[in-house]
């Protein structure tokens, strides 16, 4: 389905606009194991045997720490960039975004650190099972998951030709002019790549291949088992809660169909009130970026941005009949929900492309 509508959408000459911006691996024998190997193979085990544990309490702990309250910040909501980098994932945490992404309640990107946006999806689970809504992880909702799903969440893959051909650019510029100057906006690299196809944080990526050469096709991987790349079912209508910053797909009986954590405007650049329709869907749109018509812009002259998933709009534009604005990806999907848009819906690109695909022009978006 999402293939014949994408290959007919393509053509339309839309523009976004500048509204918006199984088994473990065998070894050879005569290879010895490098301890961080043995490291990576412990974490695929405890993820795959990972089960929920009650945190312990540290209530008297808390009050006598100058810091708990921003302790507790971390853990309720975005992780801070440095200690992310640092931080090492939680078995039973990459588990259970694997299953919420596979039911599809998306956590967004996958790297057992938690945070909001895993917080919004349990949330979601729960009000969906008719199970008291806290957002947080609990025995009840771990069994839920684990129940309704009892396949493994990690599986092995092997690189293809076309996963290290690219095309890759290196670093993605930061000036709209350099980045006109590109032929597509496409992956840094394969890591990036493969991360990205999987829902994956880099760093979990690396966690469970270290030394692997991502660029190498043959190269078996392991990685997180993601749920569809389509929906089951055909979306009657989009809720988009500002006040959340989730996006909820239903169908036409008004069964929720997905749930995705997205990022929707700011202050100055608030997203729309209201009802609107879908206008029309464009894969791998291109981006015209206009700094005349945005708040935040330092000066520059208009360019058009080719597309890529790098690109300032991802890779897939659901544009609205609100004039320039719309529900599209992102080139930074561990920013969404932690940041702020110019008034566009922003999500992972995989969530926006499992999106796009039960989307038809005329369904009703509404904004609350």
């Amino acid at each position: 389905m999402r293939s014949s509508r994408f290959a007919l959408l393509a053509a339309l000459p839309l523009l976004a606009t500048a509204a918006c911006g199984d088994r473990d691996r065998e070894r050879p024998a005569t290879e010895a194991a490098s301890p961080a190997a043995d490291e990576a193979s412990r974490l695929r085990q405890s993820i795959e045997s990972a089960t929920f544990t009650p945190p312990a309490s540290t209530e008297n702990e808390a009050a006598d720490t100058p810091d708990a309250d921003a302790a507790s910040a971390d853990r309720g909501g975005a992780v801070d960039d440095a200690l992310a980098e640092d931080a090492r994932p939680d078995p039973a945490m990459v588990r259970v975004q694997i299953l919420l992404d596979r039911t599809r309640f998306s956590p967004g990107i996958i790297d057992g650190l938690g945070g909001e946006n895993t917080r919004q999806a349990i949330a979601a689970f729960q009000e969906a099972n008719d199970l008291e809504v806290t957002g947080e992880l609990s025995g009840e909702v771990f069994e839920r998951l684990a129940s309704g799903d009892g396949g493994r969440v990690l599986t092995d893959y092997t690189i293809t030709q076309a996963d290290a051909a690219g095309p890759f650019i290196g670093a993605v510029p930061e000036d709209m002019e350099a980045m006109a100057e590109l032929e597509t906006v496409g992956y840094a690299d394969a890591r990036e790549a493969l991360a990205e196809k999987f829902h994956m944080s880099e760093a979990l990526l690396d966690a469970l291949n270290p030394g692997v050469d991502f660029g190498r096709a043959g190269q078996s991987i392991v990685v997180a088992s993601t749920g569809p790349a389509e929906l089951q079912g055909e979306v009657a209508r989009i809720v988009v809660n500002k006040a959340e910053s989730s996006v909820r797909a239903f169908d036409a009986d008004g069964e929720l169909l997905a749930f995705y954590p997205a990022t929707i405007g700011s202050g100055e650049t608030p997203s729309p009130s209201g009802t609107h329709t879908v206008r029309a869907i464009a894969p791998e749109p291109n981006y015209t970026y206009d700094p005349s018509r945005l708040s935040s812009a330092s000066g520059g002259r208009a360019v058009v941005i080719p597309p890529g998933p790098n690109n300032p709009v991802g890779s897939v534009w659901i544009d609205l009949s609100r004039d320039s604005y719309g529900i599209h990806g992102t080139p930074n999907p561990a920013d969404i929900g932690k940041t702020t848009s110019s008034g566009c819906v922003r999500l992972t690109n995989w969530d926006a492309e499992q999106l796009a695909s039960g989307v038809e022009p005329g369904v009703e978006v509404e904004f609350v």
